[in-house]
């Protein structure tokens, strides 16, 4: 059989049928698409100037919190959200985009589209929370999904491994949801956490002690802010809770 989909037996009708190996939930191609619209217009259609702009009024800088709100534009409302748009290259886009498809396809599964969209909002606001917290008043424009990306994959943490460490492409979103204690005991999610922070802290490491290429610095404090909001949170989001997953 060619890894290009998945074999499923219809064992009452005696017929085989094959599902796509790429079945993305709708909400999902939607939100790669608008991702892929919003930087082809920044990258060719608007003037340097105006893609300039767009940066000052909808990415996501530390220093707006440390000026009375007051004494500036409605930019702080809305950019812990609106940062999560903006990409810095193709490159950025392309990466957050691959490790959306997939832990977030689980994960939109399981909780549903309304669900999905606040989720997708709360978790950019907690990654730049924390960045903030630790970069406080600084002049640094953050943008790009990663933070976000980085709770869908907390969130899946709780739930996509089976019992035997695997995971199941089409049916992962079904598993039990582990509470916080066994997740903290359960090998897989310990391996799958430890290599992600350890990733991280070797990019935190590397940016404080070695140089900053052209593209500019990761915020990988906003990576640790969403995967934390994702993977202590996601119980708030999970809707199959009522079916006797409890923490």
């Amino acid at each position: 059989m060619r890894d290009d989909g998945v074999e499923m037996h219809d064992e009452e009708n005696g017929v085989r049928r094959r599902e796509p190996a790429f079945n993305l939930p709708g909400s999902l191609v939607f939100v790669l698409g608008l991702l892929t619209l919003v930087h082809a217009v920044r990258t060719y259609v608007l003037s340097v100037p105006a893609d300039e702009s767009v940066l000052l009024r909808f990415a996501f800088i530390p220093a707006r919190y440390a000026v009375p709100l007051a004494d500036q534009d409605l930019s702080w409302l809305w950019s812990p959200i609106t940062y999560s748009l903006l990409h810095g290259s193709w490159e950025h886009l392309l990466f957050n985009g691959f490790w959306m498809v997939a832990f977030g396809a689980p994960v939109v599964r399981r909780i549903g589209v309304t669900r999905f969209f606040l989720f997708w909002c709360l978790s950019a606001i907690a990654a730049v929370a924390f960045h903030t917290a630790l970069h406080w008043g600084e002049m640094i424009l953050v943008v790009g999904a990663s933070g976000v990306v980085s709770g869908l994959m907390g969130a899946a943490a709780r739930f996509v491994f089976s019992p035997s460490g695997r995971i199941s492409r089409q049916f992962a979103h079904l598993n039990r949801r582990l509470s916080i204690p066994e997740a903290l005991s359960n090998r897989s999610v310990l391996v799958f956490s430890g290599i992600w922070f350890l990733t991280n802290f070797l990019v935190g490491v590397g940016q404080v002690f070695g140089s900053v290429g052209g593209g500019g610095a990761i915020a990988w404090e906003a990576h640790i802010g969403g995967f934390l909001f994702g993977f202590l949170f996601f119980p708030i989001f999970d809707r199959l809770d009522s079916e006797a997953r409890r923490d």
